[in-house]
């Protein structure tokens, strides 16, 4: 059996979630440069100009990529054969904490959703853990701005809806939410399982790289019809109008009912902060 130092995990997920604020992924930033040179819009030529100098100027000087610096979300893979040595989840809250209060991060969580008294520390995070094979932890941070998660939801759709319908379903909403949610975006969609799988499943597609695809034809295919008519929506970066709505679709499922279809719809705004590391 393995064993990992919980301070060693406080350690590393402090810097995961400054470095998420600060510095936009890579193949995002990318994302952004390549819809730039096809946009053919003026406006969302700008749009994008903007986005692009502010991932930069955040990047260098160490300051949020967002005004809104979320809710801390973790995902954690913890091999079967990892045992981890001290308080982990203190530890994650010590480094949401530390890495809110050092950095002057604005905090936004309230200790109760109805009396609204904020934690002031931005703490506690969202965990998701998941056991898998193996001596290795994966360790994936997301700094979820609320701008984009008010405008996602989970539909619990009759099992006989055809896929032009289930299209439909996803167009529908990004026409009605997305021009409010700082596109481009990227839509995360989990289909499948019970109603709060789907959700869990709608943000582990967020985190998939940009343009990668899923394994599944039929998933891949919808992937690409629905990015294409999200796209012809012309809502366009910063709802300004042009043919970059969405930088990706990404579809995660899961078996499930006989008697249903959950499909949750998640909306992420082109500050997609995400890091994660594997030890």
């Amino acid at each position: 059996m393995r064993i990992v130092k919980g301070e060693e995990i406080y350690k590393l997920v402090k810097k995961l979630i400054e470095d998420a604020n600060f510095e936009l992924p890579s193949d995002v930033l990318t994302a952004l440069m390549r819809a730039k040179e096809l946009e053919e819009n003026i406006n969302a030529r700008i749009a994008l100009d903007i986005l692009i100098e502010n991932a930069k100027i955040a990047k260098e000087k160490r300051i949020p990529i967002c005004q809104d610096c979320g809710m801390v979300v973790i995902f954690i893979e913890k091999g079967e054969e990892v045992f981890i040595d001290g308080p982990i989840e203190e530890f994650l809250n010590k480094a949401v904490s530390e890495a809110y209060l050092d950095n002057y991060l604005r905090s936004s969580v309230v200790k109760d959703p109805l009396l609204r008294e904020n934690t002031k520390d931005n703490t506690p995070p969202i965990i998701h853990w998941n056991c898998v094979p193996g001596k290795k932890i994966r360790i994936s941070v997301m700094i979820k701005g609320f701008g984009s998660e008010n405008a996602s939801t989970v539909k619990m759709l009759n099992p006989t809806l055809s896929k032009d319908e289930i299209i439909s379903e996803v167009v529908d909403h990004v026409k009605e939410y997305g021009p409010n949610t700082c596109p481009p975006l990227i839509v995360g969609l989990g289909i499948g399982g019970t109603m709060e799988k789907a959700i869990y499943l709608s943000k582990k597609a967020i985190l998939r790289p940009i343009y990668s695809r899923n394994k599944k034809s039929h998933l891949r295919e919808l992937e690409e019809e629905l990015l294409y008519k999200v796209n012809a929506l012309n809502i366009g970066p910063g709802g300004l109008g042009g043919k970059t709505t969405a930088l990706d679709v990404h579809i995660e499922e899961y078996p499930t009912h006989i008697a249903g279809l959950p499909l949750a719809i998640n909306l992420q705004c082109y500050a997609v902060r995400f890091k994660e590391i594997e030890i």
